[in-house]
Formats: C-alpha cells, structure tokens, sequence
C-alpha cells in the first residue's frame, strides 16, 4: 500500500494479543466500527510464543515422558520411544495457526477490521498506520484502546543472540535440543519450560535471585516444584545473583554468586526469562497526552481502564499486572464496553493463577502469610491428593489442595493446589471468593465423583474438622 491514505473509525486497537482482540470482538459486537492494529501475528504473545505454544510442547514432553515412565505400570508398553523435536515443532505450528486463524474470523464475524503494521499516534484523536511495504496512512477516532502487551526485559550483559542465548520466544523454535541449558530465572517461563527440557533429558540448571522459584506464589507451592525439578535432574539455585556471562564458540559460562561464594555454571545455551516490561515505548502516547510511570513503563489506568485522556484506553500487560491472558481478556471487554457506554468496571476480589508444570500449580486469593498481615484470624488445611480416588485412577498421586479460612467467621480467604488438573478447578475457588463464600459453603457444594474437583471439597471439610477421606485428627475435630 505505497503511498499515504486515511481513514476514520469509531475505535481504533493498537494490539492484537487477548486484550485487543477481546476488545476488538466486543465493540463490533457493540455496533462499532473497529479497526484493529497488529505489527505481528493476531493472538499476541500468548497464542503465538507463549502460553499457546508452551502448552503445545509440554503436552508432547508429558506424553513421551509418560509411556517411558509410566506406561507399563497401566500395562500400556511401547518400545523404541523417541522424541521428534522436528514433529512436535510442526505440530506446535499447526495448533498456534489454527487458533490465530481462529481469532481472525472470530474479529471478521464482529464487523473488525485488522490492518498488519505498527501504529503510532499522532494526537489525541489520530494516529499513523505504517504498513510493512513503507506506505502510511492516517486514522482518525473517536476512542481508542492500547493492547500492545509486553515485550521480554533484557538485562545488561546478558542479551540475547537467538542461539547460545535465548529469550522464550526463541526457545520455543529451536531447531535442535541442546545438551545442557541454564536458566537465569525462576519464574513460571523458567519452571515450566526447564521441566520440559528436563523431560527430554536435557542437563537443566535454574537459577533465581529470589530465596525461592517462583517468587510470590505460595511458598508450599514453590517448594513442591522446587522437590519436583530436583527429583528430575534439574539443578536448583536460589538466592543466586548473576554476575556475569563469558561466550564461547561452542559454550556458555554463567557467572553465580550465591551465599558471598562465586561459581560458574557452563552449558551449552543459557536461556534467560528475568521478567517482562510493558511494551509503552514508541506509540507516540506524548502526542495523545497519555500519561505513563516514568519507572516501571506501565499506563496508569482507572477501573474502566481509561487513561489520563478519558477517550483513550489501556488494557493487558500494559497496562498494570498481573501480566495474565485471562485478565486482559477481561480489561478488553470492559474498555470496550465503557466505550459503548455500558454500566461496567474492572474489578474482582482474586485472580487465578496457573503454572503448568508437574504437578501444576494453581492459586487463588490471600496466603496464610497475607491474610495475617490483613488482619485475619487465620487456619489452614491441606488435603493430600494421595486420598483422591481419581488421583490414583490417573497414576498422579502427588499433591494437595490448601484451604485458607479465617478462623473467626468461617469466610474462604484462599485457595491454593498443586496436582493434576488444579487449574480446571481453581475457577471454582475464585467464583467461590468473588461471592464472599465461606469455607462450608464450598464444603456444601455437591463435586463429581471420581474428579479432581473433590480435592477441593475435601479440603473444606477438613478444614472444618469433618474430613471424610482422611483420618480424622482429634486436634481438628472441632466443626464449625
């Protein structure tokens, strides 16, 4: 499209992940006329490097890892099992095509037009299109929304090459498995992804900063994966500090300090995940007058995600964290509704979490530790999957779910679990919280047997002091 045009719109999107094109499908619904901005591929970071892709190859891991492990215990017995990276790559491929194919219908049947390029504004009420043959063009609007998610944090010294040194996205193609990785961070990308290169025997070792993987998810819950990823292989650092990288043709060499004692780890490839920032910069928001945090680069925002210009929104991982998919999608709809003159807000009472590893690890609501510094009377109790029924079914004994209660009103305060399937029912947990239930309340609910969801149940009663599949303590048998 060489040369320069324009064109007006009633919203304009700048960003394609699950914040704009949520926002996007629900103004067209609205009635408005949309135009969605994406420089990349529709779905954003999570459909097409991250959550989507990630999920595609730990599925495979798990399976491969399964039938080598596992399989002839259920009289299942496969010889000669092997790992196609190739294949699972192209079938990766294909799953993430899909869904952006998905999502680009999903915008189509809406009335939203999507233009590839970057956008930039220009004003308060235009911006310039440049497309990716050069041509420009202008568009005007009447409301906007910045969906432009995040981009990976790059740490001085440490930055990334695509091969000896990679950031997530890159890991995710590789053509080829290395012998060794080091992982500087412990995050979820660092868990989750170090665990699927230890599944295909890959030398892994993390290192975190913080005292603990994971940093600011329930302690129990990082010290299960921690117990995990050890029992796999995976070398665990806490507390670690990198201070610095050496290259070589064929290797790289971190550099740790950990306890005032310095060492160094030498691997193959280093993959570094220390976090994400708000991918702010270059969207001309001093021309529209959008303000932003000079420190952390986010786009202060009230709960109906407007920004300092109340014509002009901002959604996602731009915006303010959590940086999770499910609560963009969620800032999406609301700023298209505020923009379609709705009675709507942002707000909940608690975000759900998942991490997906083995087991996975799902969390929802305050800690013990919080709900203290809040001023609870607070108890806990933990109901081991080792008494689930299905657990055993499913050869996945290991895990717990953890009910956190204030002890002098009986209200639900947090729920936190690590085990097969606690992502399909931490929901339930959160829709539970969002309603100001109690603890005997989610006791009360009726779960499917045999399900995972029993856990939760379960945990309840025995929070209580009336659990029915686990001895009953003579310390917790007060009910209440």
């Amino acid at each position: 499209m060489a040369g320069t045009y324009a064109r007006k719109t009633d919203v304009l999107v700048i960003g394609g992940g699950p914040g704009g094109y949520m926002a996007g499908i629900r103004a067209g619904q609205l009635g408005k006329k949309v135009i969605v901005i994406e420089k990349r591929d529709l779905g954003g970071e999570c459909l097409n490097r991250g959550c989507i892709p990630s999920k595609a190859l730990i599925h495979a891991a798990l399976l491969y890892d399964s039938l080598r492990t596992e399989g002839a215990d259920m009289g299942v017995r496969a010889t000669d099992v092997t790992f196609d990276l190739a294949a699972a790559m192209k079938w990766k491929g294909e799953v993430v095509a899909k869904e952006r194919q998905g999502v680009a219908l999903l915008l189509k049947s809406a009335g939203a037009a999507t233009l590839a390029g970057e956008a930039r504004f220009t004003g308060p009420h235009s911006a310039d299109f440049a497309a990716p043959d050069g041509g420009h063009e202008r568009v005007d609007f009447d409301a906007a929304i910045i969906a432009t998610g995040a981009v990976p944090f790059v740490l001085p010294g440490f930055e990334t090459d695509g091969q000896q040194v990679v950031n997530a996205w890159e890991l995710l193609d590789m053509p080829s498995l290395p012998k060794s990785m080091a992982i500087l961070g412990g995050g979820v990308s660092g868990c989750e992804l170090g665990e699927f290169l230890a599944y295909l025997g890959v030398e892994v070792t993390i290192v975190e900063l913080m005292p603990q993987l994971l940093p600011g998810l329930e302690p129990d819950l990082a010290r299960e994966i921690t117990g995990t990823l050890e029992r796999r292989g995976v070398r665990v650092l806490t507390g670690a500090r990198a201070t610095g990288l050496r290259r070589e043709t064929s290797s790289v060499h971190l550099s740790v300090d950990v306890a005032g004692a310095t060492q160094e780890i030498s691997s193959e490839r280093l993959f570094v995940t220390v976090g994400k920032r708000p991918a702010s910069r270059e969207l001309g928001l001093e021309e529209a007058g959008i303000a932003v945090d000079a420190k952390s680069g986010f786009i202060p925002v009230n709960d109906r995600l407007q920004t300092n210009v109340p014509h002009i929104y901002a959604v996602g991982d731009v915006a303010r964290p959590p940086m999770l998919a499910h609560k963009s999608y969620r800032e999406g709809i609301v700023a298209a509704e505020s923009i379609g003159g709705l009675p709507t807000r942002f707000d909940f009472r608690a975000m759900p979490s998942v991490v997906f590893t083995t087991p996975e690890l799902a969390t929802v609501g305050l800690t013990f530790a919080d709900a203290q510094a809040k001023g609870h009377v607070v108890r806990e109790a933990r109901f081991p999957y080792a008494a689930l029924g299905r657990a055993h079914a499913n050869h996945a004994t290991q895990g717990w779910v953890k009910i956190v209660g204030d002890d002098a009103t009986g209200a639900l305060l947090g729920v936190h679990a690590a085990g097969e399937r606690a992502g399909e029912f931490i929901a339930e947990a959160g829709h539970a919280l969002e309603m100001g239930a109690t603890v005997r309340d989610i006791a009360q609910t009726i779960h499917p047997h045999p399900t995972f969801s029993e856990a939760l149940g379960e945990a309840a009663l025995l929070w209580l002091g009336e659990p029915m599949h686990v001895a009953r303590r003579r310390a917790d048998a007060g009910a209440r």
